[in-house]
């Protein structure tokens, strides 16, 4: 063999792994969110965002596909079922525990990050906080612990309201068994009168809203779950047009319309959650990742809210308050 043909030779063999390599398949994140694109894009910019502070860029070096639960939360088991037969390096719920539980139940070897409202052990996603010691790790946001403090609130901020709609998802059993306790131990301390409805649709929201017609609350409670919070300008127009009070968990809620909330801002949650996806993509195990509390929490009102249902906010509320929104 002649010199020139050798070198080219071993040139080509020597490329072979290069070309390889570049033509590895990028690790596949699959993000499920409760709710629609529409409402959900907040979310997945920080989901990024999060990437990124790892070392990530959709496109790049990360491919995520997106699903859209759109409040179907029996869509998961279906959904799960082809996803664990997919090469997924991660599966991201950033605010959803009804299907980070299905999720878990699902696989015990594809890496799953969550961001849940409830306590993660009593759910069964770990063993611990500090050690998760299973597939499984992400963000708790406290939603369900603040329950007695947002009636509180809501009670401080219109002292009259004495019968107030408790909403809830059945199909989120853990957020609403945790809500309802925590409400009716709170309740009669403040003299209120719970009545509780439920939800699971868009369609059932706005049921709902039509018994109020017949049985008028003075105000609204809405409780913690994914799909009520991509629901968001639902409520705030619906409430606006029966002049309901009402209190929410986040702050999208009072952007969107809604009178005040209390709780964790959910895409700083979803921000955590891609942080962490992106540990595990660099090779951290999820068992080794304790879980993440959140421990900032925002009191927000829309005052034009306010106005419109002819409430004045007292001196002492909004002195609390760490947003207002006019």
């Amino acid at each position: 063999m002649k010199r020139r043909e050798f070198i080219m030779l071993l040139g080509s063999a020597a490329a072979a792994p290069f070309a390889a390599r570049a033509q590895r398949p990028l690790p596949l994140v699959e993000y499920l969110h409760p709710g629609s694109p529409e409402v959900g894009a907040r979310d997945v910019a920080a989901f990024r965002q999060g990437l990124r502070e790892t070392g990530y860029i959709e496109g790049q070096n990360v491919t995520v596909g997106y699903h859209w639960l759109e409040g179907q939360y029996d869509r998961v088991s279906v959904l799960m079922a082809d996803l664990v037969r997919r090469p997924v390096a991660v599966i991201a719920i950033p605010t959803s525990g009804p299907a980070a539980r299905i999720a878990k139940g699902a696989t015990s070897t594809i890496p799953i990050v969550f961001g849940v409202a409830g306590d993660p052990v009593r759910m069964g996603l770990v063993a611990s906080l500090a050690s998760p010691g299973g597939n499984a790790t992400g963000v708790n946001f406290l939603a369900e612990e603040v329950v007695s403090k947002r009636l509180r609130l809501l009670h401080d901020l219109a002292p009259k309201v004495a019968r107030v709609a408790v909403l809830i998802n059945p199909a989120n059993a853990t957020a609403t068994e945790n809500t309802l306790r925590d409400l009716h131990e709170a309740a009669p301390t403040m003299g209120i009168e719970l009545r509780v409805v439920k939800a699971t649709t868009i369609a059932e929201i706005d049921a709902v809203f039509a018994t109020f017609a017949r049985e008028r609350p003075d105000a609204l409670f809405v409780g913690p779950d994914g799909f009520f919070s991509s629901r968001r300008v639902q409520f705030a127009l619906l409430a606006a047009r029966d002049r309901i009070p009402a209190t929410y968990t986040n702050r999208g809620y009072v952007t969107a319309g809604g009178l005040m909330s209390y709780g964790t801002d959910l895409v700083d949650v979803a921000r955590e959650v891609g942080a962490y996806t992106g540990r595990i993509l660099r090779g951290a195990k999820p068992a080794d990742l304790p879980v993440e509390q959140s421990t900032k929490f925002e009191f927000v009102i829309n005052l034009q809210t306010a106005r419109a249902l002819d409430l004045e906010v007292p001196p002492a509320i909004l002195s609390i308050a760490d947003e207002l929104i006019e």
